[in-house]
């Protein structure tokens, strides 16, 4: 029950994202593609990372990762932010067009959120909220964010 329960939570947060990228992405100038969607979360939930971190997590080629992010920083979605140590290298920064664009994906999950709040107890939040924590943390050690 616990797996099928699962599959349909994250089943349905997964549809939720999906159609939110593809309401932004319809065709029309400077938009972005569905690859160009995910490029952005990756990013985002990488926070500020260098071409060479964003290219390794998704084992692409530098090149390819490069090309991706100029699209990016050509729509506006993106900058450089010049390292301080060390000129040559660059940190990947999100621009405010995005965080506008990254509103829409995280309403669906702030009325979850609510949702949950409201229907169960506070107790019951808390121990969910725990178990979350610990999924996160310990039981998904391949993502580390």
């Amino acid at each position: 029950m616990l797996k099928q329960n699962f599959t349909a939570v994250y089943s349905k947060f997964k549809l939720q994202f999906y159609r939110s990228v593809f309401d932004l992405v319809r065709e029309r100038d400077g938009s972005l593609s569905a690859m160009e969607a995910f490029s952005l979360e990756v990013i985002s939930m990488l926070g500020e990372p260098t071409v060479g971190k964003f290219a390794d997590f998704l084992s692409i080629s530098q090149s390819n990762a490069t090309y991706k992010v100029n699209s990016l920083i050509k729509k506006g979605y993106i900058e450089k932010l010049n390292s301080t140590t060390d000129r040559r290298e660059y940190y990947l920064k999100l621009t405010d067009k995005y965080y506008k664009y990254s509103n829409l994906m995280n309403d669906y999950q702030l009325d979850v959120i609510e949702r949950i709040e409201k229907r169960f107890s506070p107790e019951d939040v808390e121990k969910f909220d725990e178990m979350l924590k610990i999924i996160a943390s310990e039981l998904m050690p391949e993502i580390s964010i």
